[in-house]
Parts: structure tokens; sequence; C-alpha cells
């Protein structure tokens, strides 16, 4: 049986209202729960001290036991100190205004190439190494050798 530590919406339509819960991960997102561990309303404004409730001994008792927290939980634990912040959460380049996108896209191209340029230098040090040129003039070498010998052959039978 595996927990997780979610959000349950309830609320009127368009004044949504959330409860945090541990409850069954294959339940339904608003049906049984095993414990509620807080609320949140997402309608009071950011600094609103009721805005998101968490009861802390519950919480870290239900993490002990292995109840993994959901994505938006483990925010609002960050909030409180409770846990780290993710390192995953940056904002999605398509929703980012279009001039820091190029900006963006520059920069990292410029860091790519100097790392490229980088390990294309150090072959040992997990780059491939250095692809070496195939020489034309083993090409060359056959009409040049078959050249002067039939140059040879004609100025032996003029002699």
């Amino acid at each position: 049986m595996a927990l997780k530590i979610r959000l349950a919406r309830g609320g009127a339509k368009k004044r949504p209202f959330f409860s945090i819960v541990v409850a069954e991960s294959r339940s339904p997102r608003d049906g049984r729960f095993i414990e509620k561990l807080g609320t949140y309303n997402p309608m009071l404004e950011k600094g609103h001290k009721e805005r998101v409730v968490l009861k802390a001994e519950r919480i870290q008792h239900w993490i002990k036991m292995g109840a993994l927290p959901s994505d938006r939980v483990v925010l609002f634990l960050a909030d409180a100190g409770m846990a780290e912040r993710p390192k995953w959460r940056e904002t999605p380049q398509k929703s980012m205004p279009r001039v820091e996108r190029r900006a963006l896209a520059q920069a990292k191209g410029t860091a790519d190439a100097e790392a490229a340029a980088a390990e294309a230098g150090k072959p040992g040090e997990g780059g491939k190494p250095p692809v070496k040129e195939s020489k034309p003039a083993a090409k060359e070498a056959k009409p040049a050798a078959e050249a002067p010998a039939g140059d040879a052959g004609k100025a032996e039978a003029k002699a």
C-alpha cells in the first residue's frame, strides 16, 4: 500500500479550497483518505497566514511512515521549512518572454560550443578522439605510379 500526501479539492464551483490529506495512492483524488493534515486556500493572497495551514508533527509522522508528498505539497513544505525546495522547478521556456528565451538560447549555445571545443581538445576524458582525415594521396598514388611507368616504357622504347 503506497501512501501519498496530496491535495483533495473541495469548495464550490470557481471557488476552490483544498485539504492536504494522506491517502492511498490508488484512491480517487477527492475520495477516501486516512487523515487530514492541513488546508490550502488559493483564493487568499500569497502573504496571508491562512492560505496554507499545515499540521507539522503529523506530516513528519506520515513521511517517516513512508508517505510521499506530491509535487505541490513539497513546495508547501519547502515554504514552511520542512523540506528542501526541489531543483526541477524552472520556468518552462515556452512561457518565457521571447527576448529572454533568445538570450538564454544564445548563452547556452556559446557555453555548449566552448564545452565541445574543450572536450575535443582532451580525447582521453570521455570525449571522442579526433577523427583522422583519410589521405586522398592514396588515390593519386596509383595514377602517379602508372604514369611514370608508362613514360618510362616509352623512353625505353625510344632508346
